[in-house]
């Protein structure tokens, strides 16, 4: 059972470390304390060497639903902008992508908007049949900042990533199966299970080889990717500035409008 007040539990399976979002009241969604707990566990993992691998997972009934737009206010009734906290979003991302380790993310329920974000930065990612999956950000009227408008076409294929974030619309994990992106999809009894014999196998082949070629793979195409994250965390900046974006999220928040999709994105998140 775990600890309602600990925002991330980690727990070790051999030469495997499992991170479990644990604000599932809250669909996992994400703030500030979470994200900062994130950014310390992985480096305790990268710093352990009895460590070889990592699980990303969520408790509760979802992997991560984004951002929590409950924090977007608070943050906009103190005088400030998302755009901080948003960084740190984007760098654990980024982190996730060019640790040492390799990174299997374990998803369920929804992997909606900053929560795609994090499964997108990692090297494997596992899910159940009917996890719904997309970017959403502009059915709340938002601008991703996590890495979406980067990671998510070299993923997916640029045409699925362009329907994917200009509609908004969540899809069950088996209509993503064809892209090539997620490594398998399992029921959800068989979901941890899974992800712990991916992650069996990758430490398998851990060492100064594995560790060279990730970083390799991450060096290849940091260079566009760089430059992307940074213009996509800049737009973000210019249309929250532009747009009474806080309204928005007050009235969605207290059910005062309903986004129109066939697939209703969870409240509380962005």
């Amino acid at each position: 059972m775990t600890d309602a007040r600990t925002p991330l539990v980690v727990t070790q399976h051999g030469a495997t470390r499992t991170l479990t979002l644990n604000r599932p009241a809250r669909r996992n969604a994400l703030n500030d304390t979470l994200v900062e707990a994130l950014g310390t566990a992985l480096s305790d993992a990268e710093g352990d060497p009895e460590t070889r691998a990592v699980v990303l997972t969520g408790a509760g009934q979802s992997f991560c639903a984004g951002a929590d737009l409950q924090h977007f206010l608070e943050l906009h009734a103190l005088g400030r902008t998302p755009l901080g906290f948003l960084r740190k979003v984007s760098a654990f991302a980024t982190r996730l992508e060019k640790s040492p380790l390799p990174v299997v993310a374990a998803v369920h329920g929804h992997a909606v908007a900053g929560g795609l974000e994090l499964a997108l930065a990692c090297d494997v990612v596992i899910s159940t049949p009917t996890t719904l999956i997309g970017d959403g950000h502009v059915r709340n009227n938002l601008l991703p900042a996590g890495g979406a408008s980067v990671r998510l076409p070299r993923k997916v294929g640029d045409s699925m990533a362009r329907w994917l974030a200009l509609t908004g619309t969540l899809l069950p994990a088996t209509e993503l199966q064809r892209t090539g992106w997620l490594h398998a999809i399992v029921d959800h009894d068989h979901l941890h299970t899974t992800a712990l014999a991916a992650a069996a196998e990758l430490t398998e082949h851990a060492g100064p080889a594995q560790s060279a070629y990730k970083t390799l793979l991450a060096d290849l195409t940091e260079l566009d990717d760089k430059r992307g994250l940074a213009h996509e965390l800049d737009a973000f900046d210019t249309h929250w500035q532009a747009s009474d974006i806080p309204a928005a999220l007050n009235d969605f928040l207290h059910g005062r409008t309903t986004p129109t999709n066939s697939h209703p994105a969870p409240t509380g998140t962005r």
